[in-house]
């Protein structure tokens, strides 16, 4: 964590200096926030789903978890306003980095045929999502105690004003893109 956040303050800042040609080191983009999300669709029928998810978010981010509930009444899906549909953490600072490091080094290698995340998960806003389909690639995680696989989304919002800008920011902290 600490490694992290030192390469960070010091090779990173230079590498996006020389390639962007910023004038000021204030224009340089950092990693604000990562935003882990579980959208829990069968949590209308057992509500224990929603107990189990947060207590594997908060194993997996150290932080706990805030239930969502949703905004609007949908009947094709049977799900009304004000119904817990999902858990989310939001980590900053310390927490951040942490976890970025373990998901880089850890977590995706774990990953069954991995050949490296989507290089165009960006919304042009310069912030990346990226989908897993399992919450056992971590290995806090203890497979004997898992009742069911649920997928999450990782959001990792940057200061970056460009795609380009964020998508070199991610790639010197250790992102690993396809080729």
């Amino acid at each position: 964590m600490a490694r992290l956040k030192e390469t960070f303050n010091n090779e990173l800042k230079k590498a996006l200096m020389e390639k962007f040609n910023y004038d000021s080191v204030m224009e340089i983009p950092k990693l604000e926030k990562i935003v882990i999300n579980m959208g829990l669709g069968s949590a209308k029928e057992n509500p224990k789903v929603i107990k189990a998810a947060v207590e594997e978010l908060g194993t997996i981010t150290g932080q706990k978890p805030v239930i969502t509930k949703a905004k609007k009444s949908v009947a094709n899906f049977k799900v009304r306003e004000g119904m817990n549909v999902g858990a989310k953490v939001t980590l900053r600072d310390k927490m951040m980095y942490e976890f970025c490091d373990r998901l880089f080094t850890i977590a995706l290698p774990r990953v069954r045929d991995f050949r490296g995340t989507n290089p165009n998960a960006f919304d042009g806003r310069g912030n990346y999502t990226l989908g897993i389909k399992e919450q056992l690639i971590f290995p806090e995680i203890e497979y004997d105690k898992v009742d069911a696989v649920r997928g999450m989304d990782i959001t990792f919002v940057t200061t970056a004003k460009t795609d380009e800008e964020a998508k070199e920011l991610l790639r010197l902290l250790g992102m690993p893109y396809s080729k």
